[in-house]
């Protein structure tokens, strides 16, 4: 009985045994970590690249070319547009809604807005247009009466929420919600379907 309770023959194997699952997902750890870099990473670069389209390329809110500002608030052709002037719309897939008034009146380009979600999802596979969020706001930018397009010049921001992270190391790989992405410009020339 003495013999084998001094006997230490297998014990490396033991230690090992217990050892080896916190090995496992010691290493499951870090390679999660380095994939939700990386796909944090592509998200905010998603939210970059569909900033700069929007900036470029026909408003997701139509009326925002056609809606004229000679004459409100005493404009007159060449005037600065004050701040106050336009306030905030969002847009999502399914409609634009006034969040601060004043706003133009509400259309939403559907198919403007899908070029959008498009060029993200070059960046991003799994980003759907439920997704996505433009929001359009005051910069204090623009001239009543411009000949050139449209009169304001709004700040547009692309906004990505809702997106998840599927981890390895998570029971039943359970999803983990990344944090909103929002990436903001100053509208440009804002006409046309296609960005350099």
């Amino acid at each position: 009985m003495r013999r084998l309770l001094f006997d230490r023959t297998g014990s490396g194997a033991a230690e090992f045994s217990l050892v080896l699952p916190l090995l496992i997902l010691l290493l499951l750890g870090m390679i999660d970590t380095g994939r939700y870099m990386w796909e944090y990473n592509r998200a905010e670069k998603a939210t970059q690249m569909g900033a700069r389209f929007a900036v470029v390329t026909d408003p997701v809110d139509s009326d925002l070319v056609t809606t004229k500002y000679v004459g409100t608030n005493g404009l007159t052709q060449g005037d600065p547009i004050p701040a106050s002037a336009f306030g905030v719309v969002t847009c999502t897939s399914t409609s634009c809604l006034c969040t601060t008034s004043p706003c133009p009146a509400l259309t939403l380009d559907s198919a403007a807005f899908t070029r959008i979600a498009d060029r993200m999802r070059l960046m991003k596979a799994d980003i759907t247009n439920a997704n996505v969020q433009i929001i359009y706001s005051s910069s204090g930018l623009g001239y009543a009466g411009d000949p050139n397009g449209m009169e304001v010049a709004p700040l547009v921001t692309v906004k990505l929420t809702g997106v998840k992270f599927k981890a390895l190391t998570s029971l039943m790989l359970a999803n983990i919600n990344m944090p909103d992405f929002a990436t903001t410009l100053t509208a440009e020339d804002s006409s046309g379907t296609a960005s350099n």
